[in-house]
């Protein structure tokens, strides 16, 4: 009798990563907000999958998708329905999606929309602020937000509100190195601009030695800023001038104050 050959064990490494793509596969994202669920209905290239209102909701949202068949529920059981995190305001209405897919980095950095300018956030973990510097990359024409997968803010349904819409069409990467990922984008002749109360040149001076020059610009987590090696990995460490010495601005108005200056270059 002859034995059957047995099957060769998977390396760690690769069930690992399979463990990872089933994960993505089935996470989902509960939207709320009469505003974010609006634009995500609209939006073609997000996958809907369930949506909850009241009647006065549906009412305000207006005509649906193809497709698209509500559920209707009372405001009083609304949040014993969706599943939302406490002191959510939702208006009414939530929206179950699959995390958008932006596709790869490379293309957008190179033939992305607008001028080449971009924004990568190093460990900024608020919703309320990536959601709002998602606004102010679309209001300036940025070609996406770069962030690291691990130790920042996931799409969520807090992101999403605070983006007001932004989050359904202006790209929001995650990629698995940051700094890494800064070298790849000097490779494709992006300058790495960090941005720090600490920096020795002035935001606007350096810019207008680099006219029409591909932007990035890097920020950091409120209080530990910019991580040693995003550090490192910077070809310069600029700051933004103030008229006093009233401390600094949060990320979220830094980013908007930074993208402003970058779009007029």
């Amino acid at each position: 009798m002859t034995e059957k050959p047995q099957k060769s064990k998977k390396p760690t490494w690769v069930i690992d990563k399979e463990r990872a793509r089933r994960a993505a596969a089935a996470e989902t994202v509960w939207l709320f907000g009469l505003h974010a669920v609006r634009d995500a209905l609209t939006n073609p290239a997000r996958d809907k999958l369930r949506l909850v209102v009241t009647q006065n909701a549906i009412d305000r949202l207006g005509p649906l998708p193809q497709g698209i068949e509500p559920e209707i529920t009372d405001a009083r059981s609304f949040d014993k329905v969706v599943p939302l995190p406490p002191e959510s305001v939702h208006q009414g209405a939530a929206l179950e999606v699959k995390p958008l897919k932006w596709g790869k980095l490379a293309d957008l950095a190179l033939s992305g929309p607008g001028r080449p300018l971009l924004v990568a956030l190093d460990r900024v973990t608020d919703p309320h602020n990536v959601g709002a510097i998602l606004r102010s990359a679309e209001v300036f024409g940025a070609r996406a937000v770069i962030a690291p997968s691990r130790h920042s803010a996931p799409e969520t349904g807090a992101l999403a509100k605070t983006a007001s819409g932004a989050l359904e069409r202006q790209p929001y990467l995650r990629v698995g190195n940051l700094a890494d990922t800064l070298i790849e984008l000097r490779e494709m002749g992006y300058i790495i601009i960090g941005l720090d109360g600490t920096g020795d040149e002035l935001l606007p001076d350096r810019l207008a030695a680099l006219p029409g020059r591909a932007i990035c610009l890097v920020l950091g987590a409120e209080g530990p800023g910019l991580r040693d090696r995003t550090r490192e990995t910077c070809d310069h460490i600029l700051r933004i001038p103030f008229a006093a010495d009233f401390g600094s601005l949060n990320v979220s108005n830094a980013a908007a104050v930074a993208l402003y200056a970058a779009s007029r270059g």
